[in-house]
């Protein structure tokens, strides 16, 4: 029994040594928050007007007509650079395990340089990024 209370009291203070530390950074970054947006609210001189309330819709009027043609090479644009964004990050965790791959890991690599750098030549051919 006695061996249980101290095992509980051990437990207890590595408990509140390992996460004391997180605690306080925790109330801390509530507490900068909470005062950042009670001091941006405060100091922020508050002027409202019909452009600044209405709402935005990507260059758009948001309330014309739905049935009217638009440009959509924003969209594109942005897809493309979400694509290209999401390829570039598997060249980090490629680049610092290199020393631990095998030649199957290294070429597989290479091969989806290759498509990547194919896509976007294709893109670039096609002048998709060319703003008219």
């Amino acid at each position: 029994m006695f061996m249980i209370i101290t095992n509980f009291n051990f437990n207890k203070s590595l408990l509140l040594n390992e996460y004391f530390g997180v605690l306080i950074l925790l109330i801390f970054s509530i507490f900068l928050a909470i005062l950042i947006l009670f001091l941006s609210y405060i100091l922020v001189l508050q002027k409202p007007d019909l452009e600044k309330l209405s709402s935005y819709e990507c260059g758009f009027e948001p309330y014309e007509d739905a049935r009217h043609k638009f440009d959509i090479k924003f969209y594109i644009v942005a897809v493309l650079f979400i694509i290209f964004d999401l390829e570039a990050i598997f060249l980090f965790p490629w680049s610092i395990s290199l020393s631990n791959l095998d030649i199957l890991g290294f070429w597989s690599m290479i091969d989806f340089i290759f498509e990547l750098g194919v896509g976007f030549v294709y893109v670039w051919q096609m002048n998709v990024l060319e703003w008219d």
